[in-house]
């Protein structure tokens, strides 16, 4: 795997607030068409890793590039090289589905013809073309979700970073919205997952598992079954997450 390409590279990256370290001296590298299960519980430092990662937030010390740019002094190259969905739904409820996509294809400096383009592309692809009118608002939550991620790779993105993206749909929707996933990889778009659902972690090319601010493990699921005797990633988890002492992210 090292003569892959790296997308994400972090070298003793830290983040501290006052004496409290969130992060402390994480290194890892990404792979260049790879799904990355970043794992951890409450309090682990997972959210506020990702927030240096996608360049919302300024690391103490430590390096780091994303996409090949430096998270320190090119925060806003990294921006318009990535993609985003958050835990909490992104999109505008108030306005139509159609008009979400404009919306942001014009954010990530879209011609008006791609956007034309992708939208129906998408639209088609999530079956739901005959919904391009309505209003986001009152799309099911399974149906937001999907929507969220596809707009996410809108402007198709080198690396795109999903924080929690399948809380609260149910079991076949979140299936679905693995199937997206491996899409975009096929599509050469970098995978960068955090979830609490540790079945989705079995769906990762590699994890890994922070506690307390630092990475205490970091293979592919089944080496990392196999490392700590257990039967699936939920038993590794949880035979991790006993030791922290942290309970606050």
């Amino acid at each position: 795997m090292t003569d892959r390409e790296i997308v994400i590279h972090t070298s003793e990256l830290t983040k501290q607030f006052d004496k409290f370290v969130a992060v402390d001296h994480i290194s890892f590298d990404v792979y260049k068409g790879e799904i990355f299960g970043f794992l951890g519980a409450n309090g682990a430092g997972k959210t506020t890793a990702m927030r240096m990662l996608t360049a919302l937030s300024t690391p103490t010390s430590g390096q780091g590039t994303v996409a090949g740019y430096d998270i320190k002094r090119q925060p806003e190259q990294i921006k318009r090289n990535i993609g985003y969905m958050s835990q909490k739904f992104s999109l505008y409820e108030d306005l139509k589905v159609w008009e979400n996509m404009r919306l942001f294809g014009g954010i990530y400096g879209m011609s008006e013809s791609k956007i034309k383009t992708e939208t129906e592309n998408i639209l088609h692809r999530l079956n739901i073309y005959d919904e391009r009118n309505t209003v986001v608002g009152e799309l099911p939550l399974g149906w937001k979700q999907k929507l969220s991620f596809s707009i996410s790779i809108f402007h198709r993105p080198k690396i795109v970073f999903l924080d929690e993206p399948t809380g609260g749909v149910d079991p076949v929707t979140r299936r679905q919205f693995w199937e997206l996933i491996y899409q975009a990889v096929e599509e050469d778009i970098t995978v960068f997952v955090t979830t609490h659902y540790m079945d989705e972690a079995e769906y990762c090319d590699r994890v890994s598992i922070m506690v307390d601010g630092k990475i205490k493990a970091l293979d592919t699921p089944a080496n990392l079954r196999s490392e700590f005797n257990c039967e699936n990633m939920d038993e590794v988890f949880q035979k991790l997450a006993r030791s922290a002492k942290r309970k606050g992210d």
